[in-house]
């Protein structure tokens, strides 16, 4: 069974494909009373439209139509449908190698799965373009959050080998704003595009890492063992294309550490219990502590590339070469930025209305 939805109490579904008639999203489970317009929406559609710095130069508009699930600029309670249309499509270099699937693409993988049936067009709903449909159900879910002083900043913080240096919290939002490809370290955007720019002119590609904070979570949310914290936002990140790894706090390099280098001494301050530091990423036992829940995502290079590359015709069974064409991203993390925020806040509004911490009106 496919499951193209995430989410118990509050549920998105996505559906469409890169070179079909459209790309969507229905939210379920938002509560009535909402204000919620489509410039809601297309603020965050606007993030990720192709056409920016370091991105594709397909020329999709991305205008939003929101079909369903909000009368007189308010949510009524019913499923909220919201639609992009697919405008500058091209599928004739695909129709010319369907038979030859792109290294680390879905091409194969897809082909077996669904008997030769798959949507070969600029790689189905395997393509990220169906990511569209993944930021407009988080628009949904961001609107929901602000009531509740609850927001998700997410920002890029590696390219290739370039790394942002440390960001505090404080107008961390406001910061990656002002760069075109989401870094709020500005002398590292600047390496970060030149880097970029240098493996597009090269017909290579690089990845990336994206940084998610999450702001304003109280504590006690998150339902161990299978439902923690750490389990609903994984599953939503590892729901983007590309991505390949996720860590949260001081992720990794704390296998290294001893635990009294890693471990976060608790503190009081303004009456409240915190910690000193934050190397367990706002959660502890699966379960939010009251700081900021951090994690980070790992992007591998896009796989489409001007090089050319060792591949098999599935229709002969022969080795042979492919060069892939079309318009693709040189580093997928750039436009992964605003993904990020949509599907954890997505994670973040589930978990809140399941522990009944939003009220269903």
């Amino acid at each position: 069974m496919m499951s193209f939805g995430i989410g118990r109490s509050f549920r998105m579904t996505v559906f469409g494909e890169s070179h079909g008639r459209c790309v969507g999203a229905v939210v379920e489970g938002c509560p009535a009373g909402i204000e919620l317009g489509a410039g809601d929406i297309q603020r965050e559609l606007d993030r990720r439209r192709p056409g920016r710095a370091a991105a594709s130069t397909r020329a999709e508009r991305d205008i939003v139509v929101v079909e369903s699930g909000v009368t007189d600029g308010r949510t009524n309670g019913g499923p909220i449908m919201a639609i992009i249309r697919n405008e500058d499509t091209d599928s004739s270099w695909y129709a010319k190698n369907r038979g030859v699937p792109r290294p680390s693409h879905a091409d194969y993988t897809a082909h077996v799965k669904y008997g030769g049936f798959s949507d070969w067009r600029g790689g189905g709903f395997f393509s990220g373009r169906i990511t569209a449909g993944m930021v407009m159900g988080g628009a949904v879910a961001k609107k929901l959050l602000s009531r509740s002083g609850v927001r998700a900043v997410a920002h890029l913080v590696q390219a290739g080998a370039v790394k942002a240096g440390d960001v505090p919290d404080d107008g961390l939002d406001a910061m990656a704003a002002e760069s075109p490809i989401w870094c709020a370290d500005r002398r590292a955007s600047e390496m970060m595009l030149k880097a970029i720019e240098e493996v597009r002119a090269d017909g290579d590609s690089i990845g990336g890492i994206v940084e998610c904070r999450i702001f304003g979570l109280p504590v006690g949310i998150g339902d161990p063992i299978f439902d923690s914290v750490e389990s609903v936002l994984s599953h939503a990140v590892f729901s983007i294309p590309a991505v390949k790894g996720v860590e949260f706090g001081g992720g990794f390099p704390m296998s290294a550490m001893r635990g009294s280098e890693a471990n976060d001494e608790f503190a009081i301050d303004g009456g409240r219990v915190v910690t000193r530091t934050n190397n367990s990423g706002g959660i502890l036992g699966g379960i939010t502590n009251g700081m900021p829940v951090v994690l980070r995502v790992a992007f591998k290079p896009t796989p489409s590339i001007g090089k050319e590359q060792r591949s098999v015709d599935l229709s002969r069974m022969e080795e042979t070469t492919i060069r892939v064409g079309g318009r693709h991203d040189p580093c997928v993390a750039v436009r992964a930025v605003p993904v990020v925020e949509a599907v954890v806040s997505v994670g973040v509004a589930d978990m809140l209305m399941s522990a009944h911490k939003i009220e269903s009106i």
